[in-house]
């Protein structure tokens, strides 16, 4: 049995403290949230980049824990929060090479994308030994490389046009 890292730990932590804040969102002005998500998000980053590659097994999947209606209500919050900022434009979308119409796509579902991959993560991790821990995280780095990593960094440009265009 393998030890769980200090980064892991780490990952943890942070996956459920983005996991809370995004739950009670209606709790928090908007500014306030924003800022709790710029300084969030970056962690978040840097933890999961930092997970050791050769940790990785690439048979690992974990089970969606995260049903349709509770996703809905976590994105519906967000975007009664953010309000009018929530559509931006989207720079990274492959299509949009190929378009002359710009992309927009909400800053709500791109949080409530990342909330779906760490809450599912989550509750993988919850009750399972380290090593099934460690294989949690390597499907996390996995999906983080292909997919909710490019939508944290966008969302993270969003937020800090939100932050700095308006104040």
């Amino acid at each position: 049995m393998t030890e769980i890292s200090n980064n892991s730990i780490l990952f943890i932590g942070l996956a459920n403290e983005y996991c809370q804040t995004l739950e009670s969102c209606a709790n928090y002005e908007k500014n306030e949230f924003v800022d709790k998500l710029l300084k969030l998000l970056p962690r978040i980053y840097i933890a999961i980049s930092d997970f050791n590659e050769t940790e990785i097994d690439d048979s690992v999947i974990i089970d969606s824990y995260l049903d349709e209606i509770y996703y809905d209500s976590v994105r519906r919050k967000l975007e009664t929060l953010i309000g009018e900022d929530d559509t931006i434009l989207e720079v990274f979308e492959s299509d949009m090479k190929f378009s002359d119409t710009p992309i927009a796509v909400s800053i709500s579902e791109y949080l409530a994308d990342i909330f779906q991959y760490l809450y599912d993560f989550l509750h993988a991790a919850k009750d399972a030994t380290s090593d099934q821990i460690n294989e949690c995280m390597s499907f996390c780095k996995d999906n983080f490389k292909v997919v909710w990593g490019q939508t944290l960094c966008n969302v993270l440009r969003a937020l800090h046009h939100i932050k700095y265009e308006y104040n």
